[in-house]
């Protein structure tokens, strides 16, 4: 049976994004194998996204993106406007079938709030479950609003409340895995590449001081806050805005003091084939984690584009790299070098491709999904 199922992308960036935009990459692989599928999309969105689908729900032209760096009382009506119109949308039509929400927070209290009028929906948690506890202590979506973590290890850190709620884990998937296993590995460079949006948690500056440390080259690829270039980040110099976001103060403390051009280099955001051949010509991604990864998208990048991934054990790693055959992982910071230096020998890049094709193409994400979809329906009745 043809469902309709209305995705929620959110405000803040256009489906596919433009380089950075782990969320919205994501959203963009599973529409089209839904669409396979025989469901229907509409998709909550803002106006410049280009994503094909069945219907597109926008009240923005463009991204809001760059609202996120604006005082609370300036910015926080970006993503209630959002929601109103979908939230009209729903009370005006009766052919959505079932939500599927990936807006933190905002969009789980939305739904929960609508009542038992509203279609069932899905809530998939991209981020920290630490973060918002009072919601997520208490939540209560009744028998209609679920929600589904990114990785069993997310869910496993979850408050009780949200655990009650949930109908399991799918892991991410990209595109770069779709008969990754009938591609021929690339030659490999000598630099290790870090790519994702750069702040603590992901751990830059330990990668940095290791390069310079052990003698290898690195690589850092992704944005500083909302700046995507290097010359964007220092056009914004002496802005005080920038220099109140976390992300830039982190970027300028810990990070900056190591990036000499040479042994270590800062890229910025990188999209496309620019991204596939700096991350398959490398000798391995790393991982430097210094939080609980929940989801991992540079994770299963990497390992469809042939290259080894290392790194700390935390968070998801260790469900999406299996220890020895697609990467290394290990528990003490000081050892990454070392892994490093073995993965050229100990990891096959062809079984990288071979797992990823198997494990992380967005056919394999979608039918996890449309099951998940089925089962929130019946739950709700």
């Amino acid at each position: 049976m043809s469902l309709t199922v209305l995705i929620n992308a959110g405000p803040w960036l256009p489906v596919p994004p433009n380089g950075y935009g782990g969320i919205e990459n994501i959203i963009a692989a599973l529409v089209p194998e839904l669409r396979r599928l025989d469901v229907r999309v509409v998709l909550a969105t803002v106006g410049s996204s280009e994503l094909p689908v069945d219907e597109r729900l926008a009240i923005f032209p463009d991204g809001q993106f760059q609202s996120l760096q604006r005082p609370y009382n300036q910015s926080c009506g970006v993503v209630q406007a959002h929601l109103h119109a979908v939230v009209r949308a729903l009370r005006e039509r009766d052919d959505i079938d079932l939500v599927h929400d990936h807006v933190e927070a905002a969009g789980l209290a939305t739904l929960a709030a609508l009542g038992p009028d509203a279609p069932p929906a899905l809530h998939t948690l991209h981020w920290d479950l630490a973060k918002h506890p009072e919601l997520y202590g208490s939540f209560d979506g009744g028998n209609r609003v679920r929600v589904n973590g990114v990785s069993a290890s997310q869910l496993a850190r979850a408050p009780e409340a949200l655990r009650e709620h949930s109908v399991g884990h799918v892991h991410l998937a990209t595109p770069l895995a779709t008969d990754a296993d009938r591609r021929r590995p690339a030659d490999k460079g000598g630099h290790v590449v870090v790519l994702g949006r750069i702040n603590a948690g992901k751990g830059q500056d330990l990668a940095a001081r290791l390069a310079h440390r052990a003698g290898f080259d690195l690589v850092l690829a992704g944005p500083v806050g909302p700046y995507r270039q290097p010359a964007d980040l220092a056009a914004a110099e002496g802005d005080p805005v920038a220099g109140a976001n976390p992300d830039v103060q982190f970027w300028r403390e810990h990070v900056a003091p190591h990036v000499d051009g040479a042994r270590v280099r800062w890229i910025g955001t990188v999209a496309g084939r620019e991204r596939d051949d700096l991350v398959a010509s490398a000798r391995a991604s790393l991982f430097p984690l210094r939080w609980a990864e929940p989801g991992g998208t540079a994770v299963v990048e990497s390992l469809a584009l042939g290259t080894p991934a290392v790194g700390l054990a935390k968070g998801c790693l260790p469900e999406l790299i299996d220890h020895g055959d697609t990467g290394l992982l290990t528990d003490d910071e000081e050892e990454l070098p070392d892994l490093i230096l073995a993965a050229a020998t100990r990891i096959d890049p062809r079984r990288c491709l071979s797992t990823a094709a198997d494990r992380f193409t967005p056919a394999v994400m979608a039918r996890a999904y449309l099951d998940l979809y089925e089962h929130v329906r019946k739950l709700a009745v």
